[in-house]
């Protein structure tokens, strides 16, 4: 019997193939080598294609191998290793979780920002409360390292590193450009669409009521390439590879 592949699995599978290639091109003063990798990421480009477009993108794939060849650096630089992003989870004396609903996209989430050169992970964590939301916040702990391709938060390669945040001051006053708006809101009164809560969900509340955790991370999946996603994701074994 036949069953269609998740979109997030051909990106995820298009993602890695892409990476190796261009890590790859950047290593390699082949000219046979070379051939063989631009080969491949025309391949990543077709799958990434059929997954965001349907088959009949595959036609325009070549434009993303040009992207991707744009981006190869020589030598170390040019390793392609996930981009790293700050996840802030600030919660209030009601028990109350705070949420952006972003302006590109109209979904629901916690604050994010990307790691900038310069700032610890804690330091990006609070600017990009106080810059998305007008509230000023407190890193208490790191409560989560999760992969945002199978979070489903991001279509590039990603780590978010999630804090829970205590919120210490501050008014609401959303960003004009990214957030169309920001709330408080409590577990029973969620917003929708609230991207990936089912994955998070529980972690980040058990931290507003005060419960201490080990940090959560995404569980292996075995084996790696085909794991099912619905064991890998189950909450009660994540903290431990498969047996």
């Amino acid at each position: 019997m036949s069953s269609s592949v998740p979109d997030k699995v051909l990106l995820r599978w298009s993602e890695s193939l892409a990476a190796i290639a261009r890590t790859g091109l950047g290593f390699t003063e082949s000219l046979y080598e070379r051939e063989r990798f631009e080969e491949v990421l025309r391949v990543a480009a077709d799958i990434r294609a059929a997954a965001e477009e349907g088959f009949e993108g595959v036609e325009d794939a070549e434009g993303l191998v040009e992207e991707w060849l744009g981006q190869v650096v020589e030598g170390i630089p040019g390793y392609v290793t996930p981009k790293v992003a700050i996840g802030a989870v600030v919660g209030n004396d009601r028990g109350e979780l705070l949420l952006i609903r972003r302006a590109d996209s109209g979904v629901w989430l916690y604050p994010t920002g990307w790691c900038d050169v310069g700032y610890s992970a804690a330091e990006v964590a609070a600017k990009e409360v106080l810059e998305e939301t007008g509230i000023e916040a407190e890193p208490v702990r790191l409560i989560g390292v999760l992969d945002g391709l199978r979070l489903g938060i991001t279509r590039i390669p990603l780590y978010s590193l999630i804090f829970y945040c205590r919120a210490t001051g501050g008014e609401l006053n959303p960003h004009p450009l990214e957030c169309s708006d920001v709330g408080w809101f409590a577990p029973d009164n969620l917003p929708d669409p609230l991207v990936g809560v089912e994955r998070w969900g529980e972690m980040v509340f058990a931290a507003i009521n005060g419960e201490v955790r080990e940090v959560q991370y995404d569980r292996i999946r075995r084996p790696m390439w085909r794991g099912t996603p619905e064991a890998s994701d189950d909450p009660e074994r994540r903290h431990a590879p498969e047996r």
